[in-house]
């Protein structure tokens, strides 16, 4: 009979694997006699003994083994002495046959007076053993590649699999290095690898890199290797295994992903449509295709209308009328191109036509065919640069964004010997997906902000003229670097007399509301100023009128107020007059003109600050200043004086020691100034305007006070035709002395003395009859039957412009003629 195991005592042991499952194991009760006294159905199953025969009798005929009483007796001992014992004995089945069983001995109990032990068992089985046959074959034909390497890093031993991924036949690896064998592979690095492995002990895992390999050639792959030590039973380390996977399509899956992962922050940097579009195809070059174009329709370029089609918007045409908007290639120059950035082409993939840039699905054609007659036929110089360079794979992805076809991306390889697959469809929808968001949203931006330029510079003068008054140079600078709108503006306004409005201002806040805020308050004072008011007169009206817009905006509800709501304006209105030099000025909590007088003399006027435009319920006050001829006035906005420190004190400074400097040429200081007290990054909007100052020479005014008496006219008629003559203006001497007629004779009928008739020559020849009534001139229609009341609708059909102007004194009439 087999021995027990025991233990170091000698003692039979008990292990992890000796306990049983008391659910499935055969089990008997035994007396200190060896008599059955209990058997289970398990026992049974194992030995085939049914518990009729088995119960009662003797145990020793289940066991197939030579009696060994002292064994037995050292069992029943141990057991006694609450211990237990396990072991394996061969048993005897029903049938015959003998069985080895691994059996549990229990404690010994009572039962009655009877001593006895619980015996159970289970049979036990034959263990696996691997042949070396079957090791081999395992070595040899496993899916991963393995090696046994040398310390000096030669092949000692490798199997099928390796030898498939790389090509070179196993006789030629034996006794060789990887560097020797596989120059595509990044042989010096896992040598090093290889080396490091000796050097600590320590396995490296999973270090994966791409190469060339001599079972294909025209291909990259990408593997995984592990690297691990062979230990001898010394501890010495006498080789290297490494085992090597071919992960090139989790690789290359990997690739796509990060490449649409980094699209994300390398296309759609800027608002800017074609940038963006080229951005494109300088992200897909060379890491996705060898060539890339990108066609944009017309419309998406332009600034008008829509930009673009809609899916729904009817049949599209044939061929899509498009435009070159990028344009990249591995090759310098893009030799392959058949269209330049900027030309017109309608390049659609044969047979296809404008219906795949509705369909939305990208085209893919792994192969391309330059001699397919399709080609040929319909696209023959594109199947020509095809052949020459050997363009044999392309994908033609549709750029659509919001419900709305943008235009056409195709991706080629050339170089690149590897054909397009379905998985680089998928990228390329992607890619070309997110470049269709951004340059949809440049479009959009460009489509707005061109709108929003195009109404800053309609609302602001296109052209300024003082007139022979003002020699005039402006600067406008929007906070928005790129050319954004503001609430800033300026103008120059003609008024009657020689004389000239000049105004600025500026609207709390940026871009369009702003913008649209300027704009009404501009024509608001284009109006008041062409009813001849003084400078704190219509800024009293400017303020009853912003007061009037806030609150119709607050009424209509928060959604207007948003979007043109007024929030505070400031402005200055000033006006010159050529013929006096003086000028009168009022400013609602505007800074101060500037004023450089010819000898170099530099400041700013006193002028009462007064309230900004929309608070109400507070006065202007104007000032009336003497200006020497050649005088520098300007006037300007906060932004150009706050500076990066925001001390306005400091910025006016500066501005003066600036315009003090007595460059000659406005323009030329006008640049200059913006430059030197503008800071960047700006923060404001800007506006300068600067004007230099003439005036009218005795030669160019004449006057002559009036009689009451209506017999002086003929005499006033005749003085006023001699001075047109003497001005070399004969052709206008006739309209003059109707115009000086009637004029004068009104003022003698009508109006109150004293009276006075002026003739000013500027820009324009203008005739003025002052009085001291504030009675307003009306413009009737006379009927036929009416003996008078024909004078001031005869000055209208004559003149150029009329008008009336009140002052402190009365009133002025003025009629004005082109001078020919």
């Amino acid at each position: 009979m087999e021995s027990a195991r025991k233990d170091s005592a000698g003692s039979p042991s008990v292990g992890p694997g000796d306990l049983f499952d008391a659910s499935t194991d055969a089990a008997a009760v035994i007396s200190e006699h060896g008599i059955v006294v209990g058997w289970t159905r398990c026992a049974t199953a194992l030995l085939g003994y049914p518990a009729a025969e088995v119960v009662g009798g003797s145990a020793v005929g289940l066991v197939a083994m030579p009696e060994d009483p002292a064994r037995l007796a050292g069992i029943a001992e141990r057991c006694r002495a609450g211990n237990g014992w396990s072991g394996r004995i061969t048993a005897r089945h029903r049938d015959g046959r003998a069985l080895d069983v691994d059996v549990r001995v229990s404690a010994s109990f009572r039962i009655g007076a009877d001593e006895c032990f619980l015996v159970s068992a289970r049979e036990r089985r034959t263990e696996w053993t691997m042949g070396r046959a079957v090791l081999d074959g395992f070595l040899t034909r496993a899916p991963v590649g393995m090696a046994v390497m040398d310390p000096q890093l030669r092949y000692v031993w490798l199997n099928d699999t390796l030898e498939h991924f790389g090509g070179v036949p196993r006789e030629q690896r034996l006794g060789r290095r990887l560097s020797d064998l596989l120059p595509g592979l990044q042989a010096e690095a896992l040598e090093g690898l290889m080396r490091k492995v000796f050097a600590t002990g320590l396995p490296v895992t999973d270090y994966e890199y791409e190469g060339w390999s001599w079972a294909d050639p025209h291909r990259r792959h990408a593997y995984s290797t592990s690297f691990f030590p062979l230990v001898d039973i010394d501890g010495t380390i006498n080789g290297v295994c490494y085992m090597v996977q071919d992960v090139t399509e989790r690789w290359h899956a990997r690739q796509l992903l990060t490449l649409v992962n980094e699209a994300g922050t390398s296309i759609g940097r800027t608002l800017d449509v074609v940038r963006t579009a080229q951005e494109l195809a300088d992200f897909a070059v060379p890491r996705f295709a060898d060539f890339v174009v990108v066609d944009l329709l017309e419309p998406v370029l332009s600034t008008e209308g829509h930009g673009a089609w809609l899916p729904d918007a009817g049949p599209a045409p044939a061929r899509p009328v498009m435009c070159r908007a990028a344009l990249r290639s591995v090759r310098e120059g893009c030799p392959e191109a058949v269209a330049r950035v900027g030309d017109t082409v309608d390049f659609v993939p044969p047979p296809h036509d404008a219906n795949l840039l509705i369909g939305g699905e990208p085209l893919l054609i792994p192969v391309l065919d330059p001699s397919d007659e399709l080609w040929v036929t319909r696209e023959p110089l594109r199947a020509q640069r095809m052949r020459e360079y050997g363009v044999h794979s392309l994908i033609a992805a549709p750029m659509r964004a919001r419900n709305t076809v943008l235009g056409l991306t195709t991706f080629a390889r050339s170089l690149n010997p590897v054909s397009f697959g379905t998985d680089e469809v998928l990228v390329a929808r992607e890619l070309v997906a997110r470049a269709a968001v951004c340059v949809d949203n440049a479009r959009r931006y460009t489509r707005e902000h061109t709108a929003a330029v195009t109404l800053q510079r309609s609302l602001l003068p296109p052209t300024l003229s003082g007139g022979t008054a003002l020699d005039v140079a402006s600067s406008y600078l929007p906070a928005d670097p790129s050319g954004g709108v503001g609430g800033d503006w300026f103008d120059v306004i003609p008024l009657s007399g020689a004389r000239v409005g000049l105004v600025v201002g500026d609207v709390v806040g940026h871009g369009i509301t702003a913008a649209a805020s300027m704009g009404r308050l501009r024509t608001a004072v284009q109006t008041l100023a062409e009813m001849e008011m003084p400078p704190d007169e219509l800024l009293a009206h400017l303020d009853d009128l912003v007061l009037r817009l806030s609150d119709e905006e607050t009424a209509a509800g928060t959604a207007a107020r948003a979007t043109t709501g007024f929030i505070g304006a400031t402005c200055l209105y000033a006006v010159y007059d050529p013929v006096t030099r003086r000028c009168a000025m009022a400013r609602a909590g505007h800074p101060p003109p500037v004023v450089v007088a010819p000898d170099g003399h530099a400041g700013f006027p006193e002028i009462p600050a007064g309230p900004p435009l929309g608070l109400g319920g507070m006065a202007f006050e104007a000032t009336e200043i003497e200006l020497a001829e050649n005088s520098l006035l300007g006037l300007y906005t906060d932004g150009l004086v706050e500076g990066p420190d925001h001390d306005m004190e400091r910025g006016m400074a500066r501005l003066v020691e600036v315009l003090a400097r007595g460059e000659q040429d406005l323009d030329t200081l006008c640049t200059s100034a913006v430059q030197q007290l503008v800071p960047v990054p700006q923060p404001d909007d800007i506006a300068l305007l600067l004007t230099r100052t003439h005036a009218l020479g005795a030669g160019q005014a004449v006057s002559w006070d009036v009689p009451t008496d209506p017999a002086a006219v003929g005499d006033l008629r005749a003085r006023a035709t001699r001075q047109v003559r003497e001005w070399g203006l004969d052709e206008l001497a006739l309209t003059t002395e109707l115009v000086v007629s009637e004029l004068v004779t009104n003022a003698i009928r009508y109006a109150a003395p004293p009276i006075r008739l002026r003739l000013l020559r500027d820009a324009h020849l203008t005739c003025e009859v002052s009085d001291s009534s504030s009675t307003a001139p009306r413009l009737r229609h006379a009927r036929s039957t009416d003996e008078g009341g024909r004078g001031l609708f005869l000055v209208a059909q004559l003149a150029l412009r009329w008008g009336a102007r009140y002052t402190d004194q009365g009133k002025i009439i003025w009629a004005e003629q082109d001078i020919p």
